[in-house]
């Protein structure tokens, strides 16, 4: 209005014209999106229904968990922690424990020949000494002297007499030679006379 002074009338004017502008912005038409971000943006919507779907699932299975976990503590204080209880040792020496072994039971025969016994009265007893001092010490001591096999102990010897002669022995004593053969002194029992044996034998 003219009564107005200069300034104001210019902030009226300004006033104006941006609410002149403002109008016509709102009755101008709206852009049309491009149609790429529509499609977008259509995709987007449903993939985040979904996740709305986990998250209230997850609200609904909270409680579950929580008792869940609720009983696993429970459990954990009923427990009782054993203390690992050390062996004491008194030894230095340290042992295998014993285990089963059983019994050999082979399926079939290792050997298809037994073994023979090669140390028989035949092999043990080679002959009887016929010499001066075996002749004393069968009239003197009723003893009777063997040349025996190098492997034959005193008890197989004794065993040997017995069955070769079927007389009983007192004692056995024997000696190496020294030209490598094994002398047999073949006492006899006070029941047997070792003069009788000895002609039986047919040394005299």
């Amino acid at each position: 209005s003219p009564s107005l002074p200069f300034s104001t009338r210019g902030h009226f004017v300004c006033v104006i014209f941006a609410l002149s502008s403002c109008s016509k912005g709102s009755s101008s038409p709206r852009r049309k999106m491009p149609a790429k971000k529509a499609a977008t943006e259509k995709k987007e919507e449903p993939a985040k229904a979904p996740a709305a779907d986990k998250k209230g699932a997850k609200k609904v299975a909270k409680p579950a968990e929580k008792a869940k976990a609720q009983k696993a503590a429970k459990a954990v204080k009923k427990t009782i922690v054993k203390k690992k209880v050390t062996k004491i040792r008194t030894k230095t020496r340290f042992y295998r424990p014993k285990t089963l072994k059983l019994p050999r039971t082979p399926k079939y025969p290792r050997r298809s020949v037994p073994k023979t016994n090669k140390l028989d009265q035949f092999q043990i007893l080679k002959f009887p000494l016929t010499t001066e001092a075996a002749m004393k010490k069968i009239e003197d001591n009723n003893t009777l002297v063997f040349i025996v096999d190098v492997r034959a102990n005193k008890r197989q010897i004794k065993d040997a007499v017995k069955r070769m002669y079927d007389i009983q022995c007192q004692k056995v004593n024997t000696l190496i030679r020294p030209d490598g053969q094994k002398k047999a002194y073949v006492r006899l029992t006070q029941d047997y006379d070792a003069l009788d044996v000895a002609n039986k034998i047919g040394i005299i």
